[in-house]
């Protein structure tokens, strides 16, 4: 039987394919592909405003009470290009398609999809607040595991579509703590990807290596915030914001807040989502950007996420002054000690955070050999070109690409000391 030679069209579906089944932190996040994006193809910076859903407040009387409607929306840029380039002889193209695959697609593939995790799961991190652990404790345990539920459950996230991604560190100490309580293998769905270890919980755990790690900032000193900038924030409501500015001050001379680092500031309490009672734990703000604070005397812009959002009767409120007069001379703490690495582990809703993939340009118009093929809403495009000197194909796969929060209340990072890890 003669041989069939691999057309562009089998090399792009079996590509997407392959790239499809690769990793296990994108395929448990929300995924959209959206042809808006492109039609003719992508343009670099295109943006998709999504929408999240109004709040309101409950009257307690007969007495009308009108609201406004306030559209919140969280963007999704597709903008990230990445590709990986392969060079192959026309032998190589008279392979089967599964010795192709295993030789050619299956190492540019892994290669591509490890490279967009790790970057999805940098831009993850620093958006979530929510934290368990910080301490020289052991890396993982079945009660750090249910706490990341606790927090997930806290903020109103949906019991199902729950994923639990570990360091291989974390899930040796969580297998050995955990024995006999996964699911079997063989009963899991079949989407399930690379790395996945089973279900239990309340969680789809698996292991990923590509976690990145935290180093905080070196925060020192009496670091407090003027609240000039944010008001008195006691009673009177403010609107929603998705994140807040604040200015510190009060550090020692040379020291930094690191993007990533989380903080609480002392008085400021979580209230709970829907009854906006005070529920007695500090709220955690992430940092969005690395600052240098230089002097004691000056103070600093460094914008935290959640925004603070306060007032009585306010429908988007999510903290509340207790026993503070208002913003201003809060101490600010930093969770975790200084200047020190933390491994991390992630669990989330599927809500948590959206993944975007855009159509490039098919560019066969201008005499390359091009084929796009999407799968689940992964996108991908190859462009290839014949060299007669070498008698070989030069290709490339290309995908555009965009990441974003969308409810990263519904997410939290458990964080260890690496030193710990052996």
């Amino acid at each position: 039987m003669s041989n069939t030679i691999l057309t562009p069209t089998m090399i792009t579906r079996e590509a997407a394919r392959v790239l499809h089944q690769t990793g296990n932190f994108l395929g448990a996040v929300t995924r959209g592909y959206d042809d808006s994006f492109a039609k003719s193809g992508a343009k670099i910076g295109q943006q998709l405003n999504l929408r999240l859903p109004s709040k309101y407040t409950v009257r307690t009387s007969a007495t009308f009470a009108g609201q406004d409607h306030t559209e919140r929306s969280t963007p999704l840029t597709v903008s990230s290009q990445y590709g990986v380039d392969v060079s192959f002889t026309t032998a190589d193209r008279t392979l089967s398609l599964d010795d192709f695959s295993k030789r050619v697609l299956q190492p540019a593939m892994k290669q591509l999809a490890a490279k967009i995790e790790y970057d999805a799961m940098a831009i993850a991190y620093k958006n979530v607040n929510n934290y368990v652990n910080a301490t020289t404790n052991a890396v993982m345990t079945y009660r750090y595991f249910q706490q990341m539920g606790q927090r997930i459950t806290d903020n109103l996230g949906p019991q199902a579509e729950r994923t639990s991604i570990m360091s291989p560190a974390s899930a040796v100490e969580f297998m050995d703590a955990t024995k006999g309580l996964f699911s079997a293998r063989g009963n899991l769905d079949e989407a399930f990807r690379e790395g996945m270890m089973g279900r239990t919980g309340g969680f789809d755990v698996g292991e990923n290596t590509l976690l990145p790690s935290h180093t905080t900032g070196s925060l020192a000193g009496t670091p407090l915030t003027d609240g000039a900038a944010l008001g008195t924030g006691t009673t009177t409501a403010n609107t929603w914001v998705s994140q807040t500015e604040l200015r510190i001050d009060g550090a020692t001379s040379t020291t930094t807040i690191k993007a990533g680092d989380i903080i609480t500031l002392a008085g400021v309490y979580a209230v709970h989502p829907e009854s906006k009672q005070n529920t007695g734990r500090l709220q955690t703000f992430v940092v969005q950007s690395d600052v240098t604070l230089t002097t004691a005397a000056d103070d600093y812009a460094v914008t935290v996420k959640p925004g603070m959002i306060w007032g009585t009767g306010n429908a988007f409120q999510n903290v509340v002054l207790s026993g503070v007069a208002n913003t201003d001379g809060l101490t600010v703490t930093r969770i975790g000690a200084a200047s020190t690495a933390f491994g991390q582990d992630l669990a989330f809703h599927k809500s948590a955070f959206v993944f975007g993939c855009a159509d490039l340009e098919d560019v066969s118009p201008y005499g390359a050999s091009c084929s796009r093929a999407a799968v689940d809403d992964i996108s991908l495009r190859w462009v290839q070109q014949y060299a007669i000197g070498s008698d070989t194909v030069a290709g490339r796969f290309d995908i555009l690409w965009g990441f974003a929060p969308l409810y990263p209340e519904l997410a939290c990072r458990h964080l260890y000391t690496q030193s710990l890890v052996a």
